[in-house]
């Protein structure tokens, strides 16, 4: 025993994304799993959430699908990942200001909008699928003018988050 800590630990980034994924498990959306974590400057855990449907609406009747007659699918009905994040957290909003969240997917226009009312100034985000789309573009636009940084998660080390139970 060599009496040195660990080197091969987690970062701080990979650490929150990690619980980000975590959470996108509760998701029961068959399609695509959303989890989002809300972190304080001083790396404290603010809320987290998934995306799902709006408390009240019965998973086993909500419209999962994405294809078909707009009402008939989950798109007007469903609860984004960072819109339930921002609303499960229940501390004072001065909190929130220039806190980080931490997303799997991009988030779109809708979500961008809640994200810069609630005062979080920084996205860190795994993906970015949907870059091309107009939301996603307007996302970016909507956080260029408003100053909220955002940045694709870079891996160290090139290590996957894999949650495996």
């Amino acid at each position: 025993m060599s009496g040195e800590k660990r080197k091969d630990y987690i970062s701080w980034d990979e650490y929150f994304m990690a619980i980000a994924k975590l959470s996108a498990m509760r998701s029961k959306d068959p399609s695509t799993q959303v989890g989002a974590c809300i972190v304080s400057n001083d790396n404290r855990i603010l809320s987290i959430g998934y995306n799902g449907a709006p408390n009240g609406f019965s998973d086993e009747e909500f419209p999962w699908g994405k294809q078909g007659e707009n009402l008939e699918t989950k798109y007007p009905y469903v609860c984004h990942a960072e819109m339930n994040a921002i609303l499960n957290f229940r501390g004072s909003k001065k909190d929130l200001e220039n806190a980080k969240i931490y997303v799997d997917l991009f988030p779109c226009n809708e979500c961008a909008k809640i994200i810069i009312q609630s005062g979080i100034k920084h996205v860190i985000f795994l993906s970015d699928k949907y870059a091309d789309s107009d939301n996603n573009k307007a996302s970016r636009r909507l956080f260029d003018q408003c100053h909220v940084k955002y940045e694709k998660l870079k891996l160290e080390n090139h290590k996957p988050i894999q949650i495996d139970l």
